[in-house]
C-alpha cells in the first residue's frame, strides 16, 4: 500500500472516531462534565466541544475544507487538554466506559500531541491529498498574485 494510501485510511479513522466521539458528547454529556475544570462552564464546554469534533471530523473528509478543519481540529485538541489534566489530577473522578486508573488517566496525556500531529498532517502538502490538489493550486495562483503587487 502506498503513503498516499495509508494517510487517506488514517483520515477516514480520524474522521470517524472524531465524528463518533462527538456525538457521545450530546449522548452522555454528563460524563464529559465531570472532567471540565471548574474555571470552565460544564455543559456549555461539552456541547461546543462535541459540535466541532463532529464538524472537524465532516470536514476532514471534504477535500475544499479538509486543511481548514485540520487546523481547526488542532486548536480543539489544544482546547480540550485541560480537561484530561484536570481529570489525572483528580483520579477521584469515575467515567462510565473509561477504565478508572489513575495511571491511565496520566498515561492518556501524551496522545494529545500524538491527535495534534496526526491533524497536522494533513495540513502539510494538500498538492498531495485526493481531491484537494485544485484547491492547492489555486491557493498558488493566489499567493503568486499577492507577490506581484
Amino acid at each position: 500500500m502506498n503513503p498516499l494510501k495509508h494517510k487517506e485510511l488514517l483520515r477516514g479513522i480520524l474522521a470517524v472516531t472524531l465524528i463518533v466521539v462527538g456525538i457521545t458528547h450530546f449522548l452522555a454529556p454528563e460524563e464529559y462534565a465531570k472532567i471540565v475544570p471548574p474555571i470552565f462552564p460544564a455543559f456549555t464546554s461539552v456541547y461546543v466541544s462535541g459540535f466541532f469534533e463532529i464538524l472537524g471530523g465532516i470536514g476532514l473528509c471534504i477535500p475544499y475544507l479538509s486543511v481548514a478543519a485540520a487546523w481547526g481540529l488542532i486548536a480543539l485538541f489544544i482546547a480540550v487538554f485541560p480537561a484530561n489534566i484536570y481529570l489525572a489530577l483528580h483520579s477521584d473522578i469515575t467515567l462510565n466506559g473509561i477504565p478508572h486508573s489513575p495511571l491511565f488517566y496520566w498515561l492518556r496525556l501524551p496522545f494529545q500531541p500524538v491527535l495534534i500531529a496526526w491533524a497536522y498532517w494533513y495540513t502539510r502538502n494538500p498538492q498531495d491529498q485526493r481531491g484537494a490538489e485544485a484547491i492547492a493550486n489555486r491557493w498558488r495562483e493566489l499567493e503568486r498574485l499577492v507577490e506581484k503587487k
